[in-house]
């Protein structure tokens, strides 16, 4: 999922054609090139850090062009919280045998998954490990009373670390079940909904599960050292990289067990504070359902990344770049955006709507974020994340691999820095009739978004032609395929001058920039976009 810096990359690949050569590009830059024979070699991760790379495989062809056979990208980064890419698995069952594990796991490792967030795995919230420290259960019920194999849970942790991917285990900062007075849990360490100690604060579940979740006060100091051992529980049996902390988004007033107002974001601070103290070497991240409480737990400095539960109250790509900014501020630029975001949550059955996937994901990349999506064996498309109703067609998974290979390869222009631009871009043959608009989308246009990056000027395209909506949701999955555009002629302005212009796009080509021929004159740059389906990047450097 993520090299070192000068470790060896082992390569494998089917049906090399005779001639085939392989290149590792940065960027657009050429860092080697080889000839390539039989169906294994290997590559040395070049020395420097937080480096994409794109590998591809190609032939030159008797008239002189290339055709590119395959690409695939490759993270050199010593600390995989710098581009965060995260996966999740949910279902812990007898059906998950190490080699279903396996499989699963390769398929992430596929798309450079290099986190994955382990839900629905635990006991009860207060009580995480099946069993007690000195004696696991073989098997025990999650809260939905599904059958949880520790066995399964170990394997999973396992074969991700040996795909290089670290796994984090989720559970709420504030949970417990109705039997946790047995446990040890305390009546003055809970909130409840007015000043009298009588009603705890409840999140209510089906009849069929364990039992409803009773919200304790995040900020009781008894409550963090209670849980902090439960926590040190699971480290000593399960070896895990750190704590994925939920919460519930704003419960409205909230009092603790004296009748104080409890002020549930600045709890969050001495939680995260009290969890780092217990485990300094594990990491953490918590998610802001709906945005709330997100600058309190990025001001902690005690988070590796930012994540945030997206719902109905940010439904439009424009709400995905508001967060973007505010986080890009809360975290001093340099904590990265995960976003939690459930697709076609509406659709009942059936598969994910392809379209509206790949635009979604196309700009929250674009922008600078990324998308926890991909599980082991779904994706995810509810809030319950053991939830498959809806599946994936394997042209959106060739699909998926492909906008995960372009992430990873060209992070250092999409996730690591720059400043955001306003560029106006004219298409200059009017019988194409396309109206080209800049951030933020409109319906029927192509917008660009556009950043300066290392000297670089990039300026993504965002294919808004066909979209019947503004709304990353795309609820009912009904999002229609973008009018693919090819041969724009093009021309904007441009200060400084240009020595080099190409262009990359998960849609075609296989991710593989290609350098396109253009005229400067008179502080304006002209040149031809091959095509445009979803969504293309230029760059001017």
């Amino acid at each position: 999922a993520c090299y070192r810096p000068g470790e060896t990359v082992s390569f494998t690949a089917d049906a090399l054609p005779a001639g085939a050569k392989i290149r590792y590009r940065t960027l657009n830059k050429v860092i080697s090139e080889q000839a390539v024979a039989g169906s294994s070699w290997t590559w040395t991760a070049p020395a420097t850090d937080f480096t994409g790379y794109l590998a591809d495989v190609y032939r030159t062809k008797e008239d002189g062009t290339e055709v590119i056979l395959g690409t695939i990208a490759v993270d050199v980064s010593s600390d995989w919280t710098r581009f965060p890419r995260y996966g999740f698995v949910a279902t812990f069952d007898a059906s998950k045998t190490e080699s279903k594990i396996q499989e699963e796991m390769a398929f992430l490792n596929r798309c450079h998954i290099n986190g994955v967030q382990f839900q629905d795995w635990h006991n009860k919230h207060h009580w995480p490990l099946g069993g007690t420290r000195e004696h696991l259960d073989a098997v025990y019920k999650d809260i939905a009373n599904r059958d949880i194999y520790t066995q399964s849970v170990k394997d999973y942790i396992r074969i991700q670390h040996s795909f290089g991917m670290k796994a984090m285990f989720y559970n709420l900062c504030f949970g417990a079940l109705d039997d946790a007075a047995g446990d040890g849990v305390k009546e003055e360490w809970y909130i409840f909904k007015g000043t009298g100690h009588t009603d705890k604060d409840a999140h209510t579940l089906p009849d069929s599960w364990k039992s409803n979740i009773y919200l304790l006060d995040p900020g009781n100091a008894e409550w963090q050292a209670y849980i902090a051992q439960r926590n040190d529980d699971v480290y000593a049996n399960l070896d895990f990289d750190g704590y994925q902390i939920d919460q519930l988004g704003n419960r409205g007033d909230r009092y603790d067990y004296k009748g104080n107002k409890v002020n549930l974001p600045k709890t969050y601070v001495s939680f995260i504070e009290a969890m780092k103290g217990k485990h300094p070497d594990k990491r953490l991240v918590m998610n802001a359902v709906s945005s709330y409480g997100a600058s309190q737990i990025a001001g902690t400095g005690k988070v590796d990344f930012l994540y945030n539960e997206v719902w109905g109250d940010e439904a439009d790509f424009t709400d995905l770049y508001t967060i973007l900014k505010a986080n890009h501020q809360y975290g001093n630029q340099a904590l990265k955006t995960v976003f939690a975001a459930y697709m076609n949550y509406e659709k009942g059955s059936g598969e994910f709507n392809m379209p509206g996937i790949l635009l979604t994901d196309a700009v929250m990349f674009a922008l600078g974020g990324s998308h926890l999506e991909l599980g082991g064996d779904h994706m995810l498309c509810s809030e319950y994340f053991p939830n498959t109703r809806l599946q994936m067609s394997d042209a959106l998974k060739t699909a998926v691999v492909r906008y995960y290979d372009f992430m990873t390869a060209y992070q250092n222009l999409l996730r690591d820095g720059g400043e955001e631009e306003k560029v106006t871009l004219v298409c200059t043959d009017a019988s194409k009739n396309l109206n080209m608009n800049t951030w933020p989308p409109q319906k029927s246009a192509i917008t660009s978004f556009a950043r300066r990056v290392n000297g670089k000027q990039v300026v993504h395209l965002l294919n808004f032609l066909s979209a019947n909506s503004l709304s990353w949701r795309d609820l009912n999955g009904t999002m229609p395929e973008p009018r693919l555009v090819t041969k724009v002629p093009l021309k904007l302005n441009v200060a400084g001058k240009v020595s080099k212009v190409w262009v990359a796009t998960p849609d075609a080509h296989a991710g593989a920039s290609q350098e396109l021929a253009f005229e400067q004159k008179d502080g304006t740059i002209t040149f031809t976009l091959p095509s445009l389906k979803y969504w293309s990047m230029i760059v001017m450097e």
